[in-house]
C-alpha cells in the first residue's frame, strides 16, 4: 500500500528547507507520537526509509519465515 504525497519547498531569505507531510492514517497506523524522533535513511535517489530512533517493539507475535 502506497500513499503519495508532495513535497513543500520553502525559502527564508538566504534559507531553504524543504517539507514532508505524512499522512495521518499512516502516522496513526504506525502508532507515532507527537514529538517522537525518526530518521531517513538514503538507500539510493529513489528510495528512502524512515526509520524510529528508539524502536518500538512488534505488536506482532514471532512466527516463522514464509517459505
Amino acid at each position: 500500500m502506497g500513499h503519495q504525497i508532495k513535497i513543500q519547498r520553502v525559502e527564508r531569505g538566504t534559507t531553504k528547507s524543504y517539507y514532508v507531510n505524512f499522512p495521518a492514517a499512516l502516522a496513526e497506523a504506525a502508532q507515532i507520537e507527537k514529538g517522537e524522533a525518526l530518521e531517513w535513511l538514503v538507500e539510493d535517489r529513489n528510495a528512502f526509509l524512515l526509520r524510529r530512533v528508539k524502536p518500538k517493539k512488534s505488536i506482532l507475535k514471532d512466527r516463522a519465515p514464509l517459505t
